[in-house]
């Protein structure tokens, strides 16, 4: 059993959730298990969370969600390749990140420490 506070579970905005479905599968290799057409069950290496077609993605001051990434300029490459539009570019001791949109507008970061 978790401790009390244990982070469990993540939703994010999805209105197109095929659209979400093939990012994600694309860059990360989530896996995903449907719940009904407004609601998708997403697995990141066993990391659980959700897209919900029935929140409204915060277009700024929502939380952001960071990724981890071997390889960051890969990471990006493939990223944009996908469709997602790169907002941001941070540097700071001990690593550096970028920003990304999803193809619902939410934002997330990736980071490395190489």
């Amino acid at each position: 059993m978790p401790n009390d506070g244990y982070l469990d579970y993540v939703e994010l905005p999805a209105p197109d959730m095929e659209a979400t479905k093939r990012f994600y599968a694309s860059v990360f290799g989530w896996s995903f298990t449907n719940y009904g057409p407004d609601y998708v069950e997403f697995d990141s290496g066993g990391r659980k969370g959700g897209f919900n077609a029935e929140l409204k993605v915060v277009e700024t001051g929502g939380a952001l969600l960071v990724l981890w990434a071997n390889d960051l300029d890969a990471m990006e490459a493939k990223v944009s390749a996908a469709g997602a539009e790169v907002i941001a570019h941070h540097a700071f001791p001990g690593g550096r990140r970028f920003h990304f949109r999803d193809p619902n507008g939410n934002e997330l970061a990736v980071w490395s420490d190489k």
